[in-house]
């Protein structure tokens, strides 16, 4: 369904604070324009990325954090588009929601700018859609779609880098980031949520939005050969490293090492839940894998905490057949 006329001038001024000189369209046209001729790469290859927020968009509408749900639904994507080294270009979004309020389109809508701006993303445009049979009155759900660059050369696939012995260093998640919210609220209950939780209601602690890894990773590729990235989203670790590891190799995990975010323990503790359904649910506080080799591990985690993150290494590389194994 078509935007009003004034909801898509307030959106047009959201976007137009994102936008460089490579971009070539308004919201008037049917599809985004950006010219990658400027971008001033020989070898271009275009890196794109689709997700969402999940489940965690209900408790941000229950409690109206709408500004949440355009932060983290920018970061699942742009997290993704750097695993492979790629620098994001232009993102677009659709927002289906069961009737338009011009306000809520707005926040949604100023979280994402907010985090393109960060970035040097340029907004190029969306969709919103108003679709009453399908979605409650109050409800909204989304998507965005992420388009990134990179020198072919520069290209990130852990399964041609990773090599056996390399070691696994681990970025902090914020928190929960966006997986395992369908679980989360099967366990607690609306009291449960207001409950307080490091000195604030627990529903904000869950929402704190997912941390973008931009700056942190791009910092390290114009300084280190990187053999591998993963974005430790829904599936956690397993899953997610399982994705970039070469057919002849396998991952060893070291669980203890792991700093274990203390609302973790507090959603086993509550649902009761084994070791198992809790680190195949949740990132458990890792948000970015980064694989390096042996030798450049103490060089690059100097690095990582000049940049003021607090990296860990917890596990490392071995022959085997493409499998994660815990310990």
């Amino acid at each position: 369904m078509k935007k009003s006329n004034f909801t898509i001038c307030k959106i047009s001024k959201i976007l137009e604070k994102t936008y460089n000189n490579k971009v070539l369209s308004d919201l008037d046209n049917f599809s985004g324009f950006y010219n990658i001729y400027k971008c001033g790469y020989k070898e271009p290859i275009l890196v794109s990325g689709v997700d969402g927020v999940g489940t965690k968009l209900r408790l941000a509408i229950n409690y109206k954090k709408y500004d949440i749900i355009g932060v983290d639904c920018f970061a699942m994507c742009a997290n993704d588009v750097l695993c492979h080294g790629a620098i994001p270009l232009f993102f677009l979004d659709y927002l289906a929601c069961g009737k338009i309020d011009s306000t809520i389109v707005e926040k949604i809508i100023q979280g994402i700018a907010i985090s393109c701006k960060k970035t040097h993303t340029c907004l190029i445009g969306g969709e919103t859609a108003e679709m009453s049979g399908i979605y409650q009155e109050n409800d909204y759900d989304i998507a965005g779609f992420c388009v990134g660059i990179v020198e072919k050369k520069n290209l990130i696939d852990g399964k041609k880098f990773i090599q056996d012995g390399d070691i696994l260093i681990g970025l902090p998640s914020s928190g929960v980031h966006s997986n395992g919210f369908s679980l989360i609220q099967n366990i607690f209950s609306k009291e449960d949520f207001m409950k307080s939780f490091q000195k604030k209601p627990f529903y904000e602690t869950l929402l704190i939005p997912t941390r973008i890894y931009h700056f942190t990773i791009h910092f390290l590729l114009k300084k280190f050969m990187i053999h591998g990235l993963a974005h430790i989203t829904g599936g956690g670790i397993s899953d997610n490293l399982s994705r970039i590891l070469p057919e002849n190799l396998s991952a060893i995990v070291e669980k203890k090492r792991i700093p274990i975010l203390p609302i973790f323990n507090y959603i086993q503790k509550k649902g009761n839940l084994l070791d198992k359904e809790m680190w195949k649910t949740f990132n458990m506080g890792v948000g970015m894998i980064i694989i390096v080799s042996f030798q450049e591990q103490y060089t690059i985690l100097d690095k990582l905490r000049f940049l003021g993150e607090t990296p860990f290494i917890f596990g490392n590389i071995v022959k085997g057949n493409k499998r994660v194994f815990f310990k």
